[in-house]
């Protein structure tokens, strides 16, 4: 299994729309547009597909726990 494939599995199970995954890396300091995010969603094969790095992936997991838990306190 991808990266790719573990966002889109994520976004179905959380009923996430596009731009609440942009907010969600905003919120860990990653920004991203929203062709640059309908790329990691495309068929491997297309031409505008887009691989999905361990960084994107990472930086998302770590948007979710401050949207749910809120900013880590020093």
């Amino acid at each position: 299994m991808t990266n790719n494939d573990t966002l889109k599995k994520l976004r179905i199970a959380l009923n996430l729309k596009d731009t609440d995954i942009i907010e969600i890396l905003k919120l860990a300091d990653f920004e991203i547009t929203k062709s640059e995010l309908s790329a990691l969603f495309r068929k491997e094969g297309h031409k505008n597909y887009k691989e999905c790095g361990d960084q994107i992936l990472r930086r998302f997991l770590n948007g979710l726990i401050i949207r749910n838990r809120g900013k880590r306190e020093a």
